[in-house]
């Protein structure tokens, strides 16, 4: 496990919100996966996408109907407008004609080309992932108990780590079970290296 690489994540992400991007890409691993999915799941990014160098399509232009289906379509819906809804027999929704609904992302072959797409939120004109650091460097790795966990949730410090006292603040640790918020973590009583904070 590289905190170099991670320590480049973190201030790439941090740049990209600051810049108001939309749509931005880091390099994959084990790892980088694992926390962008625990961002996403904290509400600080909006996707994970694993793709190439080149952006994902956005998901509504992936599937596209044939033009000539869209009078069709048109037709249909003057006619029955409750047909662009789900109903209970077809979940899908009766205006693509039942059929499934998949989206196609092209992964290269090759592990050096292959890109993690995470889509960045904001709330109010201002980004909502604002500050993201490490906490352990790579010569000072930072080791913390559920109960020092437990102290820094409550934001008072320990073990040389300082309280989460932003509002919305978090922190990722890699333990055993995976790489998990800190609350969590004192919720399961498990102690782990930290990674670092978001807020």
């Amino acid at each position: 496990m590289s905190l170099v690489n991670l320590a480049h994540v973190c201030s790439h992400l941090q740049n990209a919100s600051k810049a108001r991007l939309g749509l931005t890409s880091i390099p994959v691993s084990k790892m980088h996966v694992n926390l962008m999915l625990g961002l996403q799941r904290e509400g600080f990014i909006s996707s994970v996408t694993l793709g190439g160098t080149t952006p994902p399509t956005p998901f509504l232009l992936q599937d596209q109907i044939d033009p000539e289906e869209h009078s069709d379509m048109a037709q249909k819906l003057a006619a029955e407008p409750w047909a662009a809804y789900p109903s209970a027999e077809s979940p899908s929704g009766n205006l693509l004609g039942g059929r499934e609904i998949s989206y196609n992302v092209k992964v290269p072959q090759n592990p050096a080309r292959r890109r993690l797409w995470l889509g960045l939120k904001y709330w109010n004109n201002e980004p909502v992932l604002k500050n993201m650091k490490l906490v352990s460097k790579p010569t000072r790795r930072l080791w913390l108990t559920s109960e020092d966990l437990g102290r820094i949730t409550r934001t008072r410090e320990a073990a040389y780590v300082k309280g989460l006292t932003h509002p919305g603040e978090c922190m990722f640790l890699t333990t055993d079970r995976g790489i998990l918020e800190a609350r969590e973590c004192v919720e399961r009583k498990l102690g782990g290296m930290a990674l670092c904070r978001v807020y």
